[in-house]
Order: C-alpha cells, then structure tokens, then sequence
C-alpha cells in the first residue's frame, strides 16, 4: 500500500512533509477504530444491567420472606444482607398453587399450536408473495403490513361477540376451550410472520427456483424441498418471538380460555398474588418457574434469530 506524504508542524514553526510508516499507518487506523468499539460496549453494558435490574429484584423478592417483603423494599439487602429471613419455601408454596402437573401442559397445548399455525400459513403466504406474480400483490402486501399497527386489544370484544355467535349459531362452544386462544394467537401473529419470511426469502437464490422449475418441480416440491429447508433461520426466529408471546400472553387466556381445567400458567400466576395482594413474594418465585421454558428455547435457537431477522434487511 502507497503512503501518503502528510504536512506536518515542526516545532520551528514550519511545515514539513513526513511520509507516514505503514506501521504508524495501521496503529493510528487501529486506535481509531477502538475508540467506537469501547464506546458501544459500555454503552451496551448500560443497557444489559438496567434491563437485568428488576430482574435481580425479582429473584430478590422470591426468596424472601413475607415479612420482610411486607416491611421493607427489596433493595435493603444490598445495606443489610445478613439481616434477612432468607428462604425457598415460596418456590414450593408457588409450585403447588400453580398446580404445575396440569398447567404446565395446558400451557404447551396453547402455545405449540399457537407457534405451528401462523408459520405455517405465513411461509406459503410468503412464498407466493415472493415467488408468484399476480395483479395487486404490491397492495395486498402494504395490506397486510397495515395490519401489524392494530393492537390485540383493538379486536378483543369484535372476536369475542363472533365466538359467541358463532357457539350460539352451531351449537359448538370454543370459549373456554384451546381454539379459541388458537385462533386469537395465530391469526395476530401472521402479519409479522408474513413480512419476517417474505424479506427472508427474497434473498434466497432465484436460480435455484428457475432451476427446479426447468427440471418439471411444482410449486409444491419448490416450496417444501428446497424454500422451507433454506428458510429454517427465519422460521426459528419468528417461532422464538411466538412462543415467548404466547406463553406470556395473560389477557387472551384470561378472557378466552377462562379460569378452570384449561388454564395456563400465566392465570396460575395471577391468583398467587392473592385477593388483597399480600403474595408477591409467590408471584416472584412462580416467575421464574415459568421463566424455564422460554430460557430453554432461546438458547437452543439464538444461532438462528439474529440471521433470521437481519436477512433481507441489506440488499
């Protein structure tokens, strides 16, 4: 590499051109470069620790007792940590009102098909808008990003009054059973799953498509041999933000499946705290039962979600 003579100021006060060493080149560039890095890594260690401090005070509330919880905020342990009545016993008092054995599963039997559903239909929505050609694909599409802005809480008393038709009309009840939450979960989810997919597979290579229609695959073969295989970081992405939505998900569970041997973990959580709120320190511990699954899955699949997200974003 060519140096570039520089002008520089002597201490005679005259300029002088000094042609810079490629070793002194590649310092000063080096120096210039760490300067943003180290910024950004304190910059995201700020972040990481405001995000994990109610966390902490969670974990803090959860092995508490109640007396100290009731008398005192969680932050005095850190001035009087020996003076604390530390105990577990409101993981096992958490992990018996939750009723574990039934709402665990009740939980999953919401959550797996609430995650399989919408990513389902939305990879052969995103397939056609990707690889089909048809009038008004342009606008259909700017349709379906206009559906992500409507809030769930929008639609809730609509839905509702149409499942309760819709149990009075054919006499089939869902209220209170798993397709409702079903069908709520899913049918938000894919304007999302849609986009995640469709900017996905808009990178993949449209040679290999041609090549496989030349050699007499259908769409279906396409679309199940060689576009599902390539997507498989997408499709994980948008399952992790899927499932942790609807595991977490508390407001259609309580309003569609309702209390009773359909419950899920999240109402579990709910009657924890009690009547006049007296068992946060439950509430904590129940938390963090329910925090296993989600943790479990991320890990597994975080290879995939930034690839999955971040794909189709640059072209």
């Amino acid at each position: 590499m060519t140096a570039i003579p520089t002008a520089v100021l002597g201490e005679d006060g005259k300029l002088a051109i000094v042609t810079p060493t490629p070793q002194r080149r590649r310092k000063a560039v080096d120096g210039e470069r760490s300067k943003p890095r180290v910024l950004i890594t304190i910059i995201m260690g700020v972040i990481a620790v405001a995000w994990l401090f109610p966390l902490v005070g969670l974990l803090v509330t959860s092995v508490r007792d109640k007396a100290d919880v009731d008398s005192s905020g969680w932050r005095t342990v850190f001035t009087n940590p020996f003076g604390q009545n530390w105990t577990l016993n409101n993981f096992s008092e958490a992990w018996e009102s939750l009723n574990v054995s039934t709402s665990f599963w009740n939980s999953l039997a919401v959550t797996i098909p609430a995650t399989v559903l919408p990513i389902m239909v939305a990879a052969m929505a995103a397939y056609a808008f990707t690889f089909f050609q048809f009038r008004g694909k342009e606008i259909y599409f700017a349709v379906v990003l206009g559906l992500m802005v409507v809030p769930i809480q929008l639609a809730i008393i609509p839905v509702l009054q149409l499942f309760v038709w819709f149990g009075n009309t054919t006499g089939i009840q869902i209220i209170g059973q798993y397709p409702a939450a079903w069908i709520v979960h899913s049918t938000f989810a894919l304007p999302l799953a849609i986009y995640i997919l469709r900017n996905y597979m808009s990178t993949l290579p449209n040679s290999l498509i041609e090549a496989a229609r030349v050699d007499g695959a259908s769409h279906f073969q396409i679309f199940w041999r060689l576009v599902v295989p390539m997507s498989v970081p997408a499709l994980a992405s948008f399952a992790i933000f899927q499932f942790l939505w609807v595991w977490n998900d508390f407001l259609v569970a309580y309003i569609f499946i309702q209390s009773g041997p359909n419950a899920v973990l999240t109402q579990g959580l709910y009657t924890l705290l009690g009547q006049y709120g007296q068992g946060w320190q439950r509430v904590a511990a129940g938390s963090f039962i329910t925090l296993v699954v989600p943790l479990v899955l991320f890990f597994s699949l975080q290879r995939f979600f930034v690839r999955g997200l971040t794909a189709g974003s640059v072209k």
